[in-house]
């Protein structure tokens, strides 16, 4: 493996692994044990790390090691601020430029997340979710929308990972997608701007029915 790349795919591992709670806050990061598992040196490894921790999704401690960080709580409201003041933007413009079959596509995306739900697969689910909104952004037209969006959530998907196992959580989202498309198959912008807010606004209050958030 070429070593300019190699940062780049143990970073991508990590960070789906850590964003999906597969690596769970505390958990220690071997350096040699990712080399071997690579094929590659410590070197792009470190560099990888180094990058995860610019991002706030580890913690290098000298002399004790690297720990995937716990989540944040006190920056996703803020995260949260600035997602819903772009998705409701993007909701509204979509709702006014929709055509037949881009509302079609986002009932179809809709439809997989139900079927994720039936099978209670939270990382189909999660995947579905982001095609819905990144979906609306591009009938919005302004894709790099959700590209800031991706910027600023990171720390909340760890959060949503956590709270898709609660009961009727995916359902709730489910129903709240539902509002939304229904609002831009109608071409109410306004209707579309409120059911985006109210799908948003249920995100952070569900944090308070996790037995252990994993926060800090």
């Amino acid at each position: 493996m070429r070593s300019g790349g190699a940062w780049r795919l143990v970073y991508q591992s990590l960070r789906d692994d850590i964003v999906a709670m597969r690596l769970a806050p505390g958990y220690k990061i071997s350096e040699s044990e990712l080399a071997r598992r690579f094929g590659i040196s410590r070197t792009p490894v470190r560099e990888a790390i180094q990058r995860l921790a610019d991002e706030g999704l580890v913690e290098i401690f000298p002399q004790s090691g690297t720990f995937v960080a716990r989540i944040p709580y006190d920056a996703l409201p803020e995260a949260m601020v600035i997602r819903k003041a772009l998705e409701q933007t993007t909701a509204a413009l979509a709702a006014g430029k929709a055509t037949r079959s881009q509302t079609l596509i986002l009932a179809s995306v809709v439809e997989q997340q139900r079927e994720a739900a039936q099978r209670n697969d939270s990382t189909a689910f999660h995947r579905a979710d982001e095609l819905f909104h990144s979906q609306i952004a591009e009938i919005s037209g302004f894709p790099g929308i959700w590209r800031l969006v991706l910027q600023v959530k990171t720390q909340v998907d760890r959060f949503r990972h956590l709270t898709l196992a609660l009961p009727d959580r995916m359902v709730a989202v489910i129903k709240e997608h539902e509002a939304v498309l229904d609002a831009i198959q109608r071409k109410d912008s306004d209707a579309a701007r409120d059911a985006m807010l109210r799908h948003l606004d249920g995100v952070l209050p569900a944090i308070d029915q996790l037995p252990d958030t994993n926060t800090d």
